[in-house]
């Protein structure tokens, strides 16, 4: 009995401590440093953090490790990791990245503008272009409450097409009645859609929410169809301004800060959620959805389906902006301006052709510094005019994809006779391009940019220019000893 008493009391193990197989990392001591240096150079994140994640998969590390002489399994290396305080974890868009420097000072302005606006009983408005969605039965993100097992069925694969429809939903959310206006269009995103959206929010909410309403505040980001470099968003709300008898003034976030207009997460947010989970077949869809979008806080969307037309490629000439009636404010003016309802100013007049005095044009055409009699250089200035029309509308295209919609032939400084003169006294070395910028009274630079264009129409009609021995004329006496003594001759 008493050994009895003195022998332990039996538990529920069945192995002694100590017994079984030993962990890998005490059989392998190697093995922990070994996936350390696999993981390191793939290692995201803060060298130092307590919580590393790594992009290489489980079954890729245990067979390198394998192979490195570290007999290991997947699940073990998973097992590790969790150990070492490595774990899965997707991106965070946290970095800002390059800001303006005034970026601060642009909202406090436009914080204070809208504030005065607000506080004048005048209306204050967030404009911009959802994103574009394309009509059918295709699968959206999101989930929404069905019976079991009866969830919408979507197609498999979709395919866009030029005459795919397709809805631009442009809003506007005012912000004192916590209100928004949604013009769904079918066409382009451009400028002229864009202050459409305006006048069609003003005539249908804006006027009657705002009956004493002499100015409107419009707030927008620096992109998309509002960008405030483009001089169509301007020349379509002067026209607005002068259509509703109201002051516009105009606040663009600045550059890389449209996340924070208030549009986005007052009244898009909410929309994006009514179409969680449901397909955008037709368009009767997303007019009713926008509407049946509210708040807790009483937020109330109308919404309009736009079947106009808006080309791309419309322009503005630099006369018909300049005079636009627009006042560009004391802090920055690009950003910050405010348009007047009333008519353009009268424009000034339109830029013409620099006019040379002809006994210059016929002392520069002389047979002994173009090397050609007079008639010939006519003849040549006809038939080339046609092929430098072509090769501008070529070159424009290249730039911009997209033909010129409009052309003013009386804005350029050089015209066509003189450009060619310029190319021909160049290649004869008869004359100094700086000299010859003088003479003509226009810029050297501009001058020989037209020079280098006009080179290819020479090289087009095949016209041999044999140089003149010496070097160019610098000045009116030496341009004279080079001119034959019958200059008028022909």
């Amino acid at each position: 009995m008493a050994e009895l008493a003195g022998c332990p009391s039996p538990t529920l193990r069945v192995r002694a401590p100590g017994a079984g197989r030993k962990r890998l990392t005490e059989t392998d001591p190697g093995l922990l440093p070994a996936l350390e240096s696999l993981i390191e150079p793939h290692t995201r994140g803060d060298p130092v953090s307590p919580l590393r994640w790594t992009t290489l998969s489980l079954r890729a590390l245990a067979s390198t490790l394998t192979a490195q002489g570290h007999p290991v399994s997947a699940s073990t290396v998973g097992h590790l990791l969790h150990t070492l305080g490595y774990s899965l974890q997707g991106t965070a868009k946290t970095t800002e990245g390059i800001s303006h420097p005034d970026r601060d000072a642009q909202f406090t302005h436009l914080n204070a503008t809208a504030a005065a606006f607000l506080n004048d009983a005048q209306p204050v408005i967030s404009v911009d272009t959802k994103a574009k969605e394309w009509l059918g039965n295709r699968d959206r993100p999101g989930r929404t409450w069905r019976p079991g097992k009866n969830a919408i069925k979507v197609d498999c694969h979709t395919f866009t097409t030029n005459d795919q429809p397709m809805a631009i939903p442009y809003g506007i959310y005012d912000i004192a009645n916590n209100s928004g206006w949604v013009n769904v269009g079918t066409d382009h995103d451009t400028a002229q859609f864009a202050v459409e959206s305006i006048r069609r929010w003003w005539q249908h909410r804006g006027r009657a929410d705002h009956p004493n309403a002499t100015r409107l505040l419009i707030t927008a980001d620096s992109g998309g169809s509002n960008d405030p470099r483009r001089w169509t968003w301007k020349s379509n709300l002067a026209t607005f301004a002068r259509e509703s008898g109201l002051e516009i003034t105009v606040c663009h976030l600045p550059p890389g800060t449209s996340k924070w207009n208030k549009i986005e997460h007052r009244m898009f947010c909410h929309i994006t959620a009514n179409w969680r989970g449901r397909p955008l077949t037709s368009y009767q869809v997303i007019l009713e959805t926008i509407a049946a979008t509210t708040t807790r806080t009483g937020l109330t969307i109308g919404a309009e389906l736009d079947t106009g037309s808006y080309d791309l490629g419309i322009s503005v000439t630099p006369a018909e902006f300049h005079a636009l009636p627009i006042t560009p404010n004391a802090f920055h003016g690009d950003w910050n301006y405010t348009l007047s309802p009333l008519p353009p100013r009268a424009p000034d007049a339109p830029a013409t052709t620099h006019r040379t005095d002809p006994a210059l044009t016929a002392m520069l055409t002389d047979p002994a510094l173009t090397g050609m009699s007079r008639t010939a250089f006519e003849h040549l200035v006809a038939v080339s005019e046609p092929f430098w029309d072509a090769l501008a509308e070529a070159a424009f295209q290249r730039r911009f994809h997209r033909p010129r919609s409009y052309r003013h032939p009386q804005t350029s400084s050089v015209d066509h006779t003189h450009r060619l003169l310029a190319a021909i006294l160049r290649r004869r070395r008869a004359v100094t391009m700086t000299f010859l910028a003088q003479l003509l009274g226009v810029n050297r630079t501009n001058l020989s940019i037209q020079y280098q264009d006009a080179k290819r129409l020479l090289d087009l009609h095949r016209i041999l220019v044999t140089p003149i021995p010496g070097s160019p004329a610098r000045t009116l006496e030496q341009l004279h000893a080079r001119t034959t003594p019958a200059g008028t001759r022909r």
